[in-house]
């Protein structure tokens, strides 16, 4: 139980921050005035930002899994199936 326990959280951490870098620019963009390489923050968050985030949180998700799934089929233990 430990295995999803922790696949739960990472999941719903994840979800979270997916959400907060994919919403928060567009609630806050006057509030985001400062300028990278020429063009506004928000725009570089909405055109750039997100887009590498996603692809991390897409990395970190696969990485920690693989590893959570090999230290389970070391120690003997089946991968429960399933959210």
């Amino acid at each position: 139980m430990a295995f999803i326990h922790k696949k739960r959280i990472l999941t719903s951490v994840l979800l979270l921050a997916w959400l907060l870098i994919s919403f928060g620019p567009s609630f806050l963009a006057r509030d985001l005035s400062m300028m990278v390489w020429g063009w506004p923050l928000y725009f570089w968050m909405a055109a750039q930002g997100s887009i590498l985030l996603f692809i991390g949180i897409v990395v970190v998700y696969a990485w920690l899994m693989n590893r959570w799934e090999a230290q389970e089929t070391a120690a003997g233990r089946d991968i429960p199936k399933g959210w």
